[in-house]
Order: C-alpha cells, then sequence, then structure tokens
C-alpha cells in the first residue's frame, strides 16, 4: 500500500539505547476511482493553488475544495472514500521516496568527493577536477566523467524500520532517516 506523506523532522526515542528517528505526517486523501491491480487515482490536498482543471476534477469526483492534487496510488480500498490507514497500524518496514535536496551547481569536491590537492607551495591544483579528456584518440571527455555539475533535487529511496504509528494523528515514526527538506512530499510503500 502506499500513501502521501509530509516530512515533519527528525527526532530521537527516549530510552536506552537512544534510536533516531523520524517523523511522517499521512496527508488526509480520498479515493476517486479505482482501478486495476488494486491502484486508484487519490486526491490529496498540497498548497493553495486553484485552477479550472483542478475545480473541474472537484466537481467530477464530488470533492471537498481543499483537495486539490490528484496522483495514482496502490491503496487497500475496494470503494471510493476515506483512504484506509489500518495496513499502517500493522506495518514493519516501508519504502520512502522523496526528492533529496538540491545543491545547485557544486564543484567535483562536493559532488563526488573528490581530494583536491594541496593548498599550500605554490601549487596552482586546489578544488579542480584535473585532468578529464584523451590524448590524441578517442580525442574526447568520455560519457559518464565525473565532473562540476547539478547535484541533489533528485529522488531518492530509502528503506526504514517503522517505530510506531499514531492513527488518530495520523503521524508515522520510523528508524533513521529520509530524505528531502522539512514539510516536503513524498510517497511511502509498506514492505512485506
Amino acid at each position: 500500500m502506499e500513501y502521501i506523506v509530509e516530512k515533519i523532522g527528525m527526532s530521537r526515542t527516549i530510552g536506552v539505547p537512544s534510536i533516531p528517528v523520524t517523523l511522517l505526517k499521512v496527508k488526509d486523501a480520498q479515493v476517486c476511482e479505482l482501478l486495476e491491480d488494486g491502484r486508484a487515482i487519490v486526491a490529496y490536498s498540497y498548497g493553495k493553488k486553484k485552477n479550472k482543471a483542478i475545480q473541474g476534477q472537484q466537481k467530477k469526483y464530488g470533492l471537498q475544495p481543499q483537495y486539490n492534487r490528484f496522483v495514482t496510488l496502490k491503496v487497500a480500498n475496494k470503494e471510493k472514500g476515506e483512504i484506509d490507514y489500518t495496513p499502517l497500524e500493522s506495518a514493519k518496514r516501508i519504502k520512502s521516496s522523496f526528492n533529496s535536496k538540491g545543491r545547485g551547481f557544486t564543484g567535483v569536491v562536493k559532488r563526488w568527493n573528490f581530494a583536491g590537492g594541496p593548498d599550500s607551495h605554490g601549487s596552482r591544483f586546489h578544488r579542480a577536477p584535473g585532468s578529464v579528456g584523451m590524448c590524441e584518440w578517442p580525442g574526447r571527455v568520455m560519457p559518464g566523467q565525473k565532473m562540476p555539475g547539478h547535484y541533489g533535487n533528485s529522488k531518492v529511496t530509502v528503506q526504514n524500520e517503522v517505530v510506531s504509528f499514531d492513527p488518530k494523528q495520523k503521524i508515522l515514526v520510523v528508524k533513521g532517516s529520509v530524505p528531502g527538506a522539512n514539510g516536503t512530499l513524498g510517497r511511502i510503500r509498506i514492505v512485506k
């Protein structure tokens, strides 16, 4: 089963030994239409963006105005309505997919953990990538060469152990960290 979650942040358990945990808030969602293979079109709320297309979908599925985003998820529901959260109560492990923090255009030292050169004694090789090309043949930079460029803001999936789930507050506590900044949306999937 899949769910849309918002990352609240990290904390730790009180006990010996203390465990680092991440708190995830499961978003309120509504199943609009059931598809084949246990998948469904699910509506959830995020932001305040309104346009004619979203209003048309809300009218089509008879949704409240707060549901303004649509996604296809694998759900436990057998009929339309509020999404079923009972599988989360017995879940042991989940896979969480979030966009990692974007770091913009970075050099090879930050992006690929290059060591760089000496800082002193007249060196002119500090944080530069160094040699990248070939000689006369093939006379070009090979594909896949580690170079400066865009780093972060890519989909990352990690597997976490479930510590607890509060069905009233809809807060899922997982062991360890999940990628992304606090307040970002992602997906979780229950692993058997």
